[in-house]
């Protein structure tokens, strides 16, 4: 397995030149923050996650989480490493001042967190839900959650967790049966939560579980659900961890990947109920819910960009060191990244990575003008657009990080199929990015039903609308054409098949739910084309200025060209699939499959 190295290089360029830190920064809401801090920010981030976390990676590949009698134990290392990047302040770098936190844009705790990811995933989901927490209790704790909770969630001291699903429920949260039964200021929590990231552990001292339930007088279905703060140890008046609850791990899932990151089976009540406070009001749960995953989705997107910058990496080591044959035309024995379809390989990975980190950084820049811009009507119209990203993030960017790390396999040869070279385990560990905190299928019916119908077109159109005055003629005149006709021919077919779904929606929401993958798609390669367009034109405008880094700005304008010519005509693809034949999915009886 080789180093990780992160690539500063190019994550400073999409955060200067494509998601405009300093557009941000120039907002004065994250105090005295400029670029030069950033960078700084960024290199210590390098140090630790190549240091520290990277080395654990493949043994807490092997060794796993393991569970016994309730008791989960993290792989060896884990605790120490933990310890460190709390000391640092890693987990809190976003969130309030007031509580502890740091303050810092999302942009750049978004970039941090590939870091982690890229590293070391199974580790960084631990930070990843105790964020989501602390974003739910930011938005709609109260006062005397936020006091009891926020500044330890924050420090890291204690972790949180994210309870949604149940055996027999699945995505299907409406049929949920865990209950809440009124009991004086609290509740008495009864029932058993599967999928549970981090939901035992030794890592913190406490662990806040955030649990939906039902309470005994609300109706069935999501108008039923509540949010419900339960706390592995009940927190005493002092602040510090007290009596332990009534809620255990069960046991852990036996995984294809991230084996290190304990995911439980919690029993909470096996002693008279677990006690759990209610977050905000009752039968909100689900509203307040998505508040975690909206966050989360974004993270897992990040993890699938991470997982693919990783796989690259390894790739690129492996073909520069592994000499076999010789290239067309000579008798003289060559390392592999000579050869013609090797190179055509990593250019996929390479196009496809970097596209990535343009489509999640810059959709972590509209959060924050979203979240904080001083202007309420750019706060709502940048929450539109964050809408309309989210699902992209996570759908396109999980789905792209499996690509990656297929290829990746597939560059090793018959090496990527032996667990030694550490390839295979990257494609294990990102092949739960498309599935958890909703499948790829929900995503896509996501942006169709909720972002696309519901407006009637009125989001997507504004979004087509910043695409289309991104690159002026003037600017277009300065680069080969590629990524312009391509971008050209994608707003084309964007346009298409949103007004094919504004026609058949209401007529058969089968037919296009059957196609919400293929509008998902369609619609992320565009969003990916137009901000790699943006970093062809930042590269030109930077080599006019005399810019000293001719090799990195010439190698980006490549790949942005590569992604123009070999990924974007997947658009038409895609377009021409849902228009012409989505129906055909559906033609098959339950008796003929």
């Amino acid at each position: 397995m080789s180093e990780y190295r992160a690539p500063l290089k190019d994550m400073e360029f999409v955060l200067n030149h494509v998601a405009e830190i300093g557009k941000i920064l120039e907002l004065n809401v994250f105090g005295e923050i400029d670029e030069e801090l950033v960078s700084a920010i960024l290199d210590e981030s390098a140090k630790f996650t190549s240091e520290v976390l990277a080395p654990l990676n493949q043994v807490g590949d092997q060794h796993g989480s393991t569970c016994r009698e309730s008791v989960v134990s993290t792989p060896p290392g884990w605790k120490e490493a933990y310890q460190q990047f709390i000391e640092a302040g890693w987990n809190g770098l976003s969130f309030d001042p007031e509580y502890g936190g740091q303050g810092l844009p999302w942009l750049i705790a978004t970039s941090v967190q590939e870091m982690w990811h890229s590293s070391n995933m199974s580790f960084g989901l631990c930070p990843l839900l105790t964020q989501g927490a602390i974003r739910a209790l930011e938005s709609h704790g109260s006062e005397n959650h936020k006091a009891t909770y926020m500044s330890k969630l924050i420090s890291g001291e204690w972790a949180g967790t994210m309870n949604l699903t149940e055996a027999h429920a699945g995505s299907d949260l409406a049929t949920i049966r865990t209950r809440a039964a009124a009991e004086g200021d609290h509740y008495r929590i009864t029932g058993q939560k599967i999928f549970i990231t981090y939901g035992e552990h030794d890592l913190t001292e406490n662990i806040i579980h955030f649990v939906l339930a039902r309470a005994e007088d609300s109706p069935e279905g999501v108008r039923g659900i509540s949010l419900f703060i339960v706390p592995k140890y009940l927190v005493n008046e002092d602040g510090a961890a007290g009596e332990r609850n009534d809620l255990r791990c069960v046991s852990l899932e036996h995984k294809l990947g991230i084996h290190a990151s304990p995911t439980a089976v919690m029993s909470y009540g096996d002693n008279g109920g677990a006690i759990g406070y209610l977050m905000g009001e009752k039968n909100c749960g689900l509203q307040y819910m998505f508040t975690m995953m909206n966050l989360a989705r974004h993270a897992v997107g990040v993890e699938g960009l991470a997982v693919a910058e990783r796989a690259y990496q390894q790739a690129v080591s492996y073909a520069k060191q592994r000499v076999q044959g010789s290239v067309v035309g000579t008798k003289e024995r060559v390392a592999i990244i000579n050869h013609p379809d090797v190179k055509r390989m990593l250019m996929t990975m390479k196009s496809l990575t970097e596209a990535m980190r343009c489509v999640a950084y810059y959709t972590s820049g509209i959060f924050d003008l979203a979240a904080r811009h001083p202007d309420q009507k750019v706060r709502e119209q940048n929450a539109a657009i964050l809408g309309l990203l989210i699902p992209v993030v996570k759908g396109w960017c999980a789905e792209m990080g499996n690509e990656v790390a297929y290829v990746g396999v597939q560059v090793h040869g018959g090496m990527g199929y032996i667990e030694e070279t550490g390839a295979a385990q990257y494609l294990r560990d990102v092949r739960i990015t498309p599935i958890y905190e909703g499948t790829t299928g929900i995503q896509a019916n996501d942006l169709i039903g909720r972002k696309i119908l519901r407006s009637k077109g009125e989001e997507i159109s504004k979004l087509i609308e910043l695409i289309e005055r991104t690159c002026s003629d003037s600017i277009r005149e300065k680069l080969t054409c590629n990524i312009f006709c391509a971008l050209d021919r994608a707003l084309v077919e964007l346009k298409h098949v949103t007004r094919w779904v504004l026609e058949n929606g209401e007529k058969d929401p089968r037919i296009t739910a059957a196609a919400s993958v293929g509008y998902l798609h369609v619609l992320s390669l565009t969003v990916a084309g137009w901000l790699m367009a943006i970093a062809a034109i930042e590269c030109i405008k930077l080599l006019e200025e005399g810019n000293s880094d001719t090799e990195f700005l010439n190698a980006k304008l490549t790949t942005v060209r590569y992604f123009a010519t070999h990924i974007m005509p997947r658009v038409k693809a895609h377009a021409d699939g849902m228009v012409d034949s989505s129906e055909i999915a559906l033609e098959l009886t339950e008796n003929q499959f």
